[in-house]
């Protein structure tokens, strides 16, 4: 079962529009082959309800409806009430897993509250709403009040209960104890679905999730990209990955092809951006560096293991810097269709290592520039060049740009305006393009970075992604002018897709 849009949600600043929440329910349905999905919790917001509206109205169209769960409290009937009018059939009904929340925070006797939660489902069904139950502080409850867990499942077993979910909600268990809590209890109730759903406080969810899953939990609670409160969930794509590779005796139905592009589409809605390091979905872990790496890779592959990046619809990269070798950059430049000699080759590393040196990064693209300023070769030359510009930006006008580009030794001059300087320029250069029947790729990534503890008159790198039907590629501009920069990172992109 996938969490993001409720759990993850809970990530602190996050928060999903309806259409936003609709189009990644239909990725994780249709596009992930997710099992389940829970997608709100009840009775937060009148927004929260429109989206859970169009979701169940989708679902309901496509056969879908069962696969869509919502939060529920243990609040006379309220939640179910708002579940029911929103078109979802299955709750999953938030309840204490552990004797120190029901002291405290409840203040009610185990009996009593266990004829609350009885009525809540039994209520439910009369609805026509099955019922799945969180053991809230389960982790806890099992550590510190195991009879009161025992109590409570013996009154479950009896219940037309679909699923106990099993959440370590303070992500405080080893794998150890992951291990023996859930094998205690799958023995013990061998005719109840479990769900677990780790959190990742000390990073050991993934192997929590293992470890559940070979003491035999029968269900997992994952998120994109480890979304979630405080340190987040069990991702994923990670979850996928080791589940596929070491426990392949579990067969589950996730479309490992998809799970990049989710993810992505996921960090663009939600504006938190994935750590590069970040395990299958993140922008370096199919990135080799050490240039013995891709020299080990060209010779029997030598540096692969089975996360190749072709099952998750990535490619594998070669990083360009000062420990890069010719190995790095022979790979680089086969990508780009482009060849040199061992002495032309060899000016070019020591090009890099220097740049490397002086800690600039260098990208695959900028690599034609390299090779051209180093070795003074025509082939190499620029074919697009921006000969002059003009930004205007006024209060309460929209900006505008006149620009002059030189396209193989022709002049061409537009005017664009835009929501911005360079959305501005952007759409001068646009014109320019539609006026030739040439198209430009779209703008899918813009990073701009300075030096920590910079002044405002700190350089500039602004990263552009673009994307043709072909490819996806970035380019690379630097300038103490946040704009400016942003215009070379563009030429170099006009200059690629001009080849």
């Amino acid at each position: 079962m996938d969490t993001t849009l409720r759990d993850g949600e809970q990530t602190s600043g996050m928060s999903f529009s309806s259409s936003e929440k609709l189009a990644i329910s239909k990725l994780l349905i249709e596009e992930l082959k997710v099992d389940r999905i829970e997608i709100a919790s009840a009775r937060v917001s009148d927004g929260e309800f429109e989206a859970v509206k169009k979701i169940t109205d989708w679902a309901k169209e496509n056969n879908y409806l069962e696969k869509i769960e919502i939060l529920t409290f243990l609040d006379n009937n309220i939640s179910l009430n708002w579940l029911d009018k929103s078109g979802a059939k299955v709750q999953n009904l938030l309840t204490k897993g552990s004797l120190n929340h029901l002291k405290y925070q409840i203040k009610k006797k185990p009996k009593e509250y266990f004829n609350l939660v009885k009525e809540c489902i039994e209520n439910a069904l009369k609805l026509g709403i099955s019922s799945n139950v969180y053991l809230e502080d389960w982790s806890n409850g099992m550590r510190n009040s195991k009879q009161y867990v025992i109590d409570y499942l013996d009154i479950l077993s009896e219940l037309p209960v679909e699923r106990v979910l099993l959440p370590d909600t303070l992500g405080i268990l080893s794998p150890k104890e992951t291990f023996e809590y859930i094998s205690f209890v799958v023995k013990k109730y061998p005719n109840i679905h479990f769900d677990f759903h780790a959190h990742n406080d000390y990073d050991l969810s993934v192997s929590n999730v293992i470890e559940g899953l070979k003491a035999g939990c029968h269900g997992l609670h994952l998120t994109i990209n480890g979304m979630g409160e405080r340190a987040g969930n069990a991702p994923m794509a990670s979850v996928t990955a080791v589940i596929r590779d070491f426990l392949p005796e579990i067969e589950i139905n996730l479309k490992e092809k998809s799970l990049y592009k989710v993810s992505k589409l996921v960090s663009t809605f939600t504006g938190f951006r994935i750590p590069i390091n970040k395990p299958i979905v993140g922008d370096n872990v199919f990135t080799q560096t050490a240039g013995v790496h891709a020299d080990g890779d060209s010779k029997n592959n030598l540096y692969f293991n089975d996360l190749l990046p072709e099952r998750f619809g990535r490619k594998r990269k070669y990083a360009l810097g000062k420990t890069s070798g010719k190995a790095n950059i022979k790979k680089n430049l086969q990508d780009l269709g482009l060849t040199l000699n061992d002495e032309n080759l060899k000016k070019v590393t020591n090009r890099i290592i220097e740049l490397g040196d002086k800690k600039e990064k260098v990208t695959a693209e900028d690599l034609p520039y390299i090779i051209s300023d180093v070795i003074n070769s025509e082939s190499f030359k620029n074919k697009v060049i921006i000969e002059s510009y003009l930004l205007n930006h006024k209060k309460g006008e929209n900006p505008s740009a006149e620009v002059d580009i030189k396209i193989n030794g022709k002049i061409y001059n537009q005017t664009g305006t835009g929501d911005g300087q360079f959305d501005a320029f952007i759409n001068a250069i646009r014109k320019i393009y539609s006026k030739n029947k040439l198209e430009l790729p779209k703008l899918i990534d813009y990073s701009v970075t300075i030096p920590p503890g910079s002044n405002s008159d700190a350089l500039c790198e602004t990263f552009i992604t673009w994307k043709t039907e072909e490819k996806e590629f970035v380019t690379r501009g630097l300038d103490s002018d946040q704009t400016v920069s942003a215009i070379k990172s563009t030429e170099k992109m006009l200059n690629i897709i001009s080849n």
